[in-house]
């Protein structure tokens, strides 16, 4: 009976050792498939986008394309359609040497290739970007500390430059604190899942340049 029980026990810690592993290489799969299809899509963004500056850490260098907007101008979000999918830009991280597309809207689908606008724009000053956590999207974003740069550029090529602020983590069912945190000022919010799913770790900057 003995002998019985301790096999049993070694065929279940087998059964479970087989099963965490099987989770392992399907969220290394994901996550390598994920960065692949992140690079393709931006390679095709980099032909269509007027512009996506580079940053050698002193200024942007836009060479005057990107103009203030008039005070009567209206507002738009300035999406780029490429090859049947919308985008809302292309995000840069340099302390994280991460640079991807942004979807123009989120789904389940779209957050397996790329990061996704979850709401807002850069225009409006209150854009929300959300990804998977994949190392390869935003599974380093709990890295960025207070004064690292983050650029976007929308489909125009105008380009947003951003300083974060803080990083704190939020619960996963309360939107309000996602979207708005402990205050109500941010031009752009970063965010992914934690480990467990259940909250998100989330980046909130402020705009730096006019």
């Amino acid at each position: 009976m003995k002998k019985m029980h301790g096999r049993l026990c070694i065929i279940i810690g087998a059964a479970l050792l087989l099963a965490a592993l099987s989770l392992v290489l399907y969220n290394l799969n994901k996550d390598s498939h994920g960065g692949k299809a992140s690079q393709e899509l931006l390679e095709e963004l980099r032909l269509e986008i007027p512009q996506i500056s580079t940053y050698d850490g002193n200024e942007l260098n836009n060479n005057d394309l990107f103009k203030e907007y008039e005070s009567n101008e209206p507002i738009q979000d300035n999406f780029i359609e490429v090859n049947g999918r919308t985008y809302a830009g292309v995000i840069f991280i340099p302390s994280l040497q991460l640079e991807l597309p942004v979807l123009s809207e989120w789904s389940y689908d779209n957050l397996d290739i790329s990061p996704c606008r979850y709401s807002g724009s850069a225009a409006r000053g209150n854009l929300i970007i959300a990804a998977h956590n994949y190392r390869s999207h935003f599974g380093r974003l709990q890295e960025l500390g207070s004064g690292d740069i983050i650029i976007f550029t929308d489909g125009k090529g105008i380009v947003y430059e951003y300083e974060a602020v803080q990083t704190e983590t939020v619960d996963g069912r309360d939107v309000e604190a996602m979207e708005f945190g402990s205050e109500n000022n941010w031009d752009l919010t970063l965010f992914t899942c934690t480990l467990s799913g259940q909250s998100r770790v989330t980046v909130r900057a402020v705009r730096t340049n006019n």
